[in-house]
């Protein structure tokens, strides 16, 4: 296959040219299945964390104004050796994946737009230097505002950059976010339709990740270059059903 043909098949990814070929009357949705759950249960046995209310921490942290976050938002590689504390986290995850309303139990709306609100995402937190939390492996439970503690590792900031290539500073972050997705959430409603909207709303997720970073006098930034099986073996997500799609580490300026 010569690189014009290639290019043409990737490229169709980005359109939406795909609508048009789908029976929507034959999604997951219409023919009445059961909408994939929009968080993944967590076991019993797993430390759950009670965080501080993510608004009001944004609210009382934040250090300006949007239009000077907006025209300040930058990509930050080198970090403070200061740790970020339960409230900057907290805000942080509000502002990503924070449920703002649940309408039904297949809808909620939350911080950051999504595709017929159906929130493909799960977030882990790598973390390395946060107060008040073990070095290890975490996910935000959103619709409780809580913290599942899934496994303690004083070497998850050195793993966390050797599964992305090896990129040094993610070490030196306090925190990387993982965002793992979980395609059924979507394809039930959008079928074949549903994978470029995924890619879609991960940029809407990262963005705002930057924004509340500025605000609260922190910095991030969005990495796509990473080792899929490597990441994916990292959460301890199996590849198919969820994997990895975007991630980015947070530390002070």
């Amino acid at each position: 296959m010569d690189m014009a043909k290639k290019y043409e098949e990737n490229r169709f990814f980005l359109k939406d040219t795909i609508r048009r070929r789908i029976d929507f009357s034959q999604t997951a949705q219409s023919r009445g299945q059961n909408a994939p759950r929009l968080q993944k249960t967590c076991p019993p046995n797993i430390a759950r964390i009670n965080l501080p209310d993510g608004a009001k921490a944004l609210a009382a942290l934040a250090k300006m104004p949007l239009y000077e976050a907006v025209a300040r938002r930058e990509s930050l590689r080198q970090y403070r050796n200061t740790p970020l504390n339960l409230e900057d986290l907290s805000a942080l995850l509000w502002a990503t994946q924070g449920v703002r309303e649940t309408v039904s139990p297949d809808t909620a709306l939350r911080t950051v737009p999504s595709a017929g609100s159906r929130h493909s995402f799960e977030t882990y937190l790598a973390v390395n230097r946060v107060e008040g939390l073990s070095a290890g492996l975490y996910r935000y439970l959103p619709f409780d505002h809580q913290l599942a503690q899934l496994r303690p590792d004083p070497q998850i900031g050195r793993k966390a950059a050797l599964a992305c290539f090896g990129q040094a500073f993610i070490a030196a972050a306090a925190v990387t976010f993982f965002w793992s997705t979980i395609p059924a959430r979507m394809e039930w409603r959008y079928d074949l339709a549903a994978h470029k909207v995924i890619a879609i709303d991960a940029g809407h997720v990262c963005q705002n990740l930057y924004l509340a970073c500025e605000a609260i006098g922190a910095g991030c930034c969005a990495i796509a270059a990473y080792d899929q099986a490597a990441c994916d073996d990292l959460l301890d997500i199996d590849g198919d059903d969820e994997f990895t799609i975007y991630l980015a580490p947070v530390g002070k300026k």
